[in-house]
Order: structure tokens, then sequence, then C-alpha cells
């Protein structure tokens, strides 16, 4: 297994009064696929928000790329070479695709394969045919392509992707599974945070189990479906 890309260590976040992540530790090695699992309301995208700096650690360490960076400001971590795709997609509506992927445009970083549109519309076909078509005028699976590859336009070593499959259609879905094999086929380092079991399983190399903001269980996605036991007691509704 390669060395950790990120580690998360005793890391406590808090909405106000609201105690949401517990002491929570987490490794996830450079070029593997981590999901994050647990029902709503977990502590998931908690998790997401305290890593980009979007939420403000209260304790604990967040060490990407051997750097600590808990605490520091969002825009900060992305220049390090982090992405983050929210669950929300946040698109520019009035832009159009190639505009949105413009935006989203870093120089290409030392040693590290450099994204450009050609290359994510070969990632991504149904945005190829539609580069001038304005973000307001795609449907939701479209958007979250468009989100995913315009992070991928800041060249990022680690994607974190909070909810890739909610709200999709099954086809879709597995366009967009198809699409994480490939990124994790090229050495993209991502973590998910998921509810889609089965979506879940098929990308990721690697799970953990978040209950009430606490990691209740880590492994492989091989023991994890090994174990039953587990997808019963902490993700059935």
């Amino acid at each position: 297994m390669s060395a950790p890309l990120l580690e998360i260590d005793g890391l406590n976040s808090h909405y106000g009064r609201a105690h949401i992540l517990h002491d929570l530790s987490l490794t996830l090695p450079a070029g593997s696929v981590l999901v994050l699992l647990g029902r709503n309301g977990a502590g998931k995208s908690t998790v997401m928000k305290s890593v980009i700096g979007l939420v403000r650690p209260s304790s604990g360490r967040i060490r990407f790329r051997e750097r600590d960076v808990a605490g520091e400001e969002p825009y900060r971590i992305a220049r390090l070479g982090l992405g983050y795709v929210p669950e929300e997609r946040r698109i520019f509506r009035e832009l159009t695709v190639m505009e949105n992927l413009d935006i989203g445009r870093q120089p290409p970083r030392d040693g590290r394969p450099a994204w450009t549109a050609e290359r994510l519309f070969a990632l991504f076909p149904n945005l190829g045919a539609m580069r001038n078509r304005a973000g307001g005028r795609m449907s939701g699976g479209e958007q979250q392509m468009l989100t995913i590859a315009r992070t991928l336009m800041g060249n990022p070593d680690l994607v974190l992707l909070d909810e890739p499959s909610e709200g999709l259609s099954p086809l879709i879905v597995e366009q967009m599974a198809e699409a994480i094999l490939a990124l994790k086929r090229q050495g993209v380092t991502l973590l998910l945070a998921e509810q889609n079991l089965h979506f879940a399983l098929r990308v990721a190399d690697l799970a953990a189990v978040i209950e009430a903001g606490r990691i209740v269980w880590a492994g492989t996605v091989a023991a994890l479906q090994a174990d039953p036991e587990i997808g019963a007691r902490y993700l059935a509704v």
C-alpha cells in the first residue's frame, strides 16, 4: 500500500455548540479510493468540509501531503492540490460547459498529469457533446459530471466527492462509477462520502463506516463485503 496522502487524527468538529465529529481518525493511502459510509446525519459531509476548510476543526490534525492543514483557509488547501466536489454541485448555471471548466483551471503540478478539456471529454463523453451548453440547461447527472470535471481542471492530488450518486438515474450512476474507476486507474486518489452501498463497493478499495460522528469500522472493501453484519447494523435504513 502506498504512503498516506491524507491522515486525520483525533478530529473534533462542531456546528455552534453541536459536537458533530468525535475524535475521528482516518488514513487514506495515495492512489486508493476510500468510501466513507453512513446514514444521513452520521457526519460524512462534515468530514469533507473539515478537510477542505469549510468547517474549522475544534481540535485534531489533518495532514495532507505531510502538511497539517487543519484550520487553514479553503483556497490555501485547494492550492496544495486538494479538490472538493460538494453535494450541492454549485456549477455556474449561466456559463457554458467550457466556461465552467476554464474557471477551474490551474497550472500543471510538477510530476503529475495535467487535465485538459479534451481529456475530460474522453472521461465524460456527455460533456463533450454539449461543450457550449449553459450549465442551467443540463440534467442533474450532467451537472454532477461537470462539477467533477471542473474540479479536475485544478489538477488535484486528492478529490473529495460528497454523495456523487445521490439523486441520479441508474444509467448516470453507472456512468459515474465508470468515470471514478477510470480516475482510479490514472492514479487519482479519492475520498467519497456515500449512502449507495452497491455503488460504493464497486468503486472503492477501502471503506470506513461512520456513526454519530465516530468511525465504528474501517478496512478493505473485501472485508466489508465478507461481514454483512456491519451493513445490517450501521447502514440499513
